[in-house]
């Protein structure tokens, strides 16, 4: 099986856009808040997206509860920020 369907879930502020080509579609769903990351995922799996990438915002702890929530469904992967980036992202979300 072929990946065809990807979904993006990014913490910052929230929207939705979807973009791709007849082969391949990639959902980027944008939320306010980790804990909504749930029924994102929850509703990505259901629209057929076939693997979920977190983008660093979400702490692991809320990894493991999108992925417990979706029951293993699809994989999940998490963005991760080596030590020579944290000041540049604390900088960045301090406000």
């Amino acid at each position: 099986m072929a990946l065809t369907r990807f979904g993006f879930i990014v913490t910052g502020d929230d929207f939705e856009q979807e973009t791709g080509t007849t082969k391949f579609r990639m959902k980027v769903i944008g939320v306010s808040a980790p804990e909504k990351g749930v029924a994102v995922a929850k509703q990505m799996v259901a629209d057929g997206v076939q693997l979920i990438e977190l983008c660093g915002g979400f702490s692991p702890v809320w990894a493991g509860r999108i992925i417990e929530a979706i029951d293993y469904a699809v994989p999940v992967g998490v963005v991760a920020y080596g030590p020579e980036s944290i000041d540049a992202m604390h900088a960045l979300f301090a406000d």
